[in-house]
């Protein structure tokens, strides 16, 4: 009877607490990892400089940035670097208005990266439980002129902050940035973003020389840097992993089964048609082939589903073994994937 009763207890007290009684499946333990993440500000540098002392500092940017310095300047447009003119270019960007105002907006939104500081070590904590050898970024953010969201090179992640002010920003109309783009230029937005930036530089398409580059490859490789992300960021919640509103990430929910049929049902999985494949993984206010209440690239959410049962089917698979797995057939066919 005792035995019962404390069984019953545990039942009514998941009950009450619910849904924290259900394990996430993606949930582990880094509490003994370590990932040291710091932030250095390239935008606070060069905006608060004298502009007639920015030539003669540029030894001390390369020195502080690096690389970093170097992609930065080929982003805004002011060239290598090592060149006599860089100083020149340097201080054009430096004293424009409008970019002047535009830092000012990120200084508002942005007075400290302490968060930003605090989700990438976490995050990162678990890329080094699952790579222990895996490399940690450097982590710099910058203003582009509205030209880079995430920016990715050998051990570099930077981050244009003017590319996340906010949906409402008063710039992104004014630059022809489509609503549903700009609905995910939020700071909430920043740390999803660059855990895919970083998985997809790690585990890049064209790298991976899949055996035939058509819609279900690209799907599954989609679906895997979805699952990545995942794991990195166990207790975000799916809509801003998968970029979708509350109501699209119920459509995919609702339509899993009909979205797969309607794949298959009309050949489009092995189509090696770019344009095919382009309309059903890239960005778009809804996916043309479904309807106009799914959310862009649903296709990709289909990806990540199969990807997720094949890894819940095949437990003995870690995650490197799958974001190098090349064979979609053998995935496909693993995964066993029968959606309802």
């Amino acid at each position: 009877m005792k035995v019962r009763s404390v069984t019953i207890i545990f039942i009514v007290t998941c009950l009450l607490v619910s849904p924290s009684c259900r394990r996430n499946p993606y949930a582990v333990n880094v509490s003994s990892v370590e990932a040291d993440i710091e932030i250095k500000r390239l935008e606070t540098d060069l905006f608060t400089m004298n502009p007639s002392d920015i030539s003669s500092r540029i030894p001390y940017l390369k020195q502080k940035y690096g690389s970093f310095l170097q992609i930065f300047s080929y982003i805004i447009n002011t060239g290598d670097v090592n060149d006599s003119s860089f100083g020149d270019f340097l201080e054009r960007f430096c004293t424009d208005k409008m970019n002047n105002e535009v830092y000012s907006s990120v200084m508002k939104q942005y007075p400290d990266v302490r968060t930003l500081e605090d989700g990438l070590r976490e995050a990162f904590r678990h890329y080094r439980f699952y790579f222990p050898h895996g490399k940690i970024p450097g982590v710099f953010t910058c203003t582009t002129g509205f030209n880079n969201s995430i920016i990715t090179g050998d051990s570099i992640l930077g981050i244009g902050l003017d590319r996340y002010l906010g949906k409402n920003c008063e710039y992104y109309p004014r630059l022809g940035i489509y609503n549903y783009i700009s609905d995910r230029m939020n700071s909430w937005n920043i740390i999803p973003d660059c855990i895919y930036a970083w998985g997809s530089t790690e585990w890049n398409f064209p790298d991976l020389k899949y055996v035939a580059d058509n819609v279900l490859a690209e799907m599954i490789h989609e679906g895997k840097l979805k699952y990545f992300e995942k794991c990195m960021l166990p207790e975000t919640d799916d809509t801003l992993i998968f970029g979708f509103s509350a109501g699209q990430m119920k459509f995919c929910s609702n339509n899993e089964s009909q979205m797969w049929q309607y794949l298959v049902e009309n050949d489009l999985l092995f189509s090696t048609d770019q344009l095919v494949i382009r309309k059903l993984i890239d960005e778009a206010p809804f996916t043309g082939y479904f309807s106009k209440e799914s959310p862009g690239k649903a296709s990709v959410w289909v990806g990540f589903r199969i990807v997720e049962s094949y890894m819940m089917k095949n437990s003995g698979i870690s995650l490197g073994e799958l974001m190098v797995a090349t064979d979609i057939q053998h995935i496909l066919e693993k995964a066993k994937y029968s959606p309802q």
